[in-house]
């Protein structure tokens, strides 16, 4: 796919969808730190009810870092992989009130040193919490990159660095939220709903 049709496929799914936000709950960069490892594996409605709670008594790193995990694990046991999870937050918090004087950092190299923190975790920070151009690419984004054409690659390294390649970087932010919402309304994983897609003119999968 060229530069052409990329820029093509961002703007029918922004027709079809109109704006495209981030649907994890949250007030700051720390708070959307956590909110993003508890959604590994977990629907971000889940994740939304746990922070509900969870921000109500512990929202910044200071005070994560001070918790065991067994205190931690308690707010958010029904989000899946919940000890390792509080590992991680507990971690990441401790590093950001040690290493990062108490603020996320807005780089990815040094979001990277954190526990729980890999490639898309770190890149989801830098769009959302700073509007820092970035892909992150998830199991959705990955997928309809090679579905729609916009990639070949098969890890999310090289799906991020083909995308990157072929969208002017005001079109970061915007294209990954608009490819995860198709991905859940319509290009799902298992029977996608190809004869309701607004990509049919642009997709080569619906030309397969």
């Amino acid at each position: 796919m060229d530069k052409e049709k990329a820029g093509k496929t961002v703007a029918l799914l922004r027709a079809h969808y109109g704006e495209a936000v981030c649907e994890l709950n949250y007030s700051t960069p720390f708070q959307l730190l956590v909110a993003v490892i508890l959604s590994a594996q977990c629907t971000d409605k889940r994740v939304n009810l746990v922070t509900k709670e969870l921000f109500k008594v512990y929202n910044t790193p200071e005070q994560f870092a001070a918790l065991t995990k067994e205190e931690l694990s308690g707010y958010i046991s029904t989000c899946g992989l919940f000890n390792g999870k509080a590992v991680s937050i507990i971690s990441a918090a401790k590093d950001i009130c040690v290493k990062f004087g108490g603020r996320v950092p807005d780089n990815i190299t040094d979001l990277l040193t954190l526990r729980g923190v890999g490639r898309k975790t770190a890149n989801v920070i830098l769009c959302e919490a700073y509007k820092i151009p970035a892909i992150p690419v998830d199991t959705h984004v990955l997928r309809l990159a090679n579905r729609i054409g916009l990639s070949n690659g098969s890890t999310p390294e090289a799906v991020e660095k083909d995308v990157a390649a072929l969208l002017d970087p005001s079109l970061y932010i915007e294209s990954h939220h608009l490819l995860i919402k198709h991905g859940r309304n319509i290009c799902k994983a298992v029977r996608p709903d190809c004869d309701n897609c607004p990509l049919c003119k642009v997709c080569e999968y619906f030309d397969m």
